[in-house]
């Protein structure tokens, strides 16, 4: 994949199982999944600070009542902006009328944001534009509810224009170039012809239009949505949706490019980048929090069932280093290995780049990010040098070595009180000169 990376972002998407009022007599708070949502966020802010957007869907609100809302923000503190907003919705009622605001079923009838469906996205745009309109959750907005659908990603895809091509050979008219908007038409079609053939499926058997929406919703099959409408992508992705229904679902890449960690319980279900904020936001151990896997997609129906399907073959793991070593916290152990792993895998590399001349060699990381990947390839330029000059030693022999660890250790007690340890460590200074003796003579 040779195109320019576009986003790494971070995304959250929490279903609540139990109706709101079962958090209100257990947790205090009808709040329970919008607070959630706010730590997760805040988290993983390090994963975008260009944006942050919020949807919540309210499931099986009474028709003609507004059952999605959506906000965004692209300011500074884009997290705290958005959930201003969000939280001055409530400002009038929890001042004057606050025994009626606590109640979970006034406030899912007349309240934003007052739901069991949430998605939030944070985003770290290095490429395009820098308006609002790019800022997730997309929507794309339709009068049957199983048709609606919401999109919040972190992804490059690397075949936009094939993509783009194919959305115009449809005869569809897109409103942007870009993969934002590629793939939201492209999910977007295949939920439409989806719901088209079981339509016409339940009109053949008699139903009449408003029972069929109910049947629509029950059996809208998400696997085959998301097999069909994935086929052409290339590139590194996770992708969350909602359908304005109900169903939820979060896919990921063949290739495992990019990140997506899941819990759930009876209560919740959570799904986010990084798996070490899910263990703090909801105090569970790390061996409770499962990854999704490559190909794959985590999908939420309107009824509560979880399943965990295949909807593209997975291929060679490829994760992206820039997410491991950037971007996830280090606090996960997998990470923290990880990293040190990539370090000790660039060492030969960097030692032929500097052509073996520590000495005139200056290395420096970013703290905090790279770091642990530093002292991963600090430690295999040991190693490479070790064996190196051990291999080296060998092939000259050992009968002259204890005059010279003499005269390299004479600040010493002795050279063979000097731990082994101590003597690599000396050894790894810089490369043997040709023609000169194997020891670093500028060390006494």
């Amino acid at each position: 994949m040779s195109d320019q990376v576009k986003h790494e972002c971070g995304i959250v998407l929490i279903r609540l199982l139990k109706p709101l009022e079962y958090y209100k007599q257990k947790y205090g708070t009808w709040r329970y999944g919008l607070n959630k949502l706010y730590l997760l966020m805040e988290k993983q802010h390090n994963r975008g600070q260009d944006g942050a957007g919020v949807v919540n869907l309210k499931i099986d609100q009474p028709v003609g009542k507004k059952y999605l809302f959506r906000e965004r923000s692209n300011l500074d503190n884009p997290i705290q902006d958005v959930f201003a907003r969000i939280f001055k919705h409530f400002e009038y009622d929890d001042d004057h009328n606050h025994e009626q605001f606590c109640d979970s079923e006034w406030a899912k009838g007349h309240l934003p944001f007052a739901g069991e469906l949430y998605l939030g996205h944070l985003r770290y745009g290095t490429f395009g534009n820098d308006s609002l309109d790019y800022v997730h959750p997309v929507m794309r907005e339709n009068n049957w509810r199983s048709r609606n659908l919401v999109l919040a990603g972190n992804f490059n895809l690397t075949n936009t224009d094939e993509i783009y091509d194919a959305l115009v050979e449809l005869g569809q008219h897109p409103k942007d170039y870009s993969d934002t908007v590629s793939i939201l038409e492209n999910v977007g079609h295949f939920l439409d012809e989806e719901n088209q053939l079981l339509f016409r499926q339940f009109k053949n058997e008699g139903f009449k239009n408003r029972e069929i929406s109910s049947f629509i919703e029950r059996d809208l099959d998400v696997q085959k949505i998301l097999e069909r409408s994935s086929k052409k992508w290339d590139g590194g992705y996770v992708i969350a949706g909602l359908f304005g229904h109900g169903d939820a679902f979060v896919a990921r890449d063949p290739n495992g490019i990019r990140p997506a960690s899941y819990y759930y319980d009876d209560e919740i279900v959570v799904v986010a980048s990084e798996r070490p904020v899910i263990q703090t936001a909801l105090n569970v151990r790390a061996c409770q929090v499962q990854e999704l896997k490559p190909g794959h997609a985590l999908i939420i129906k309107k009824d509560g069932r979880i399943s965990e399907e295949m909807v593209n073959v997975p291929h060679e793991r490829r994760s992206c280093s820039f997410e491991r070593i950037y971007f996830s916290r280090g606090s996960d152990k997998s990470i923290y290995l990880e990293r040190k792993e990539l370090g000790r895998l660039l060492a030969p590399k960097v030692l032929e780049m500097v052509d073996h001349n520590l000495k005139d060699t200056v290395f420096s990381y970013i703290p905090n990010t790279a770091e642990t990947a530093f002292y991963g390839m600090i430690e295999g330029v040991r190693s490479y040098l070790v064996n190196w000059r051990l291999q080296q030693v060998r092939a000259w022999g050992l009968s002259r070595m204890p005059k010279d660890w003499k005269r390299c250790c004479r600040w010493s007690r002795g050279w063979k009180k000097l731990p082994l340890r101590t003597l690599r460590c000396v050894l790894l200074l810089r490369p043997i000169p040709p023609g000169t003796t194997w020891w670093p003579t500028y060390m006494m």
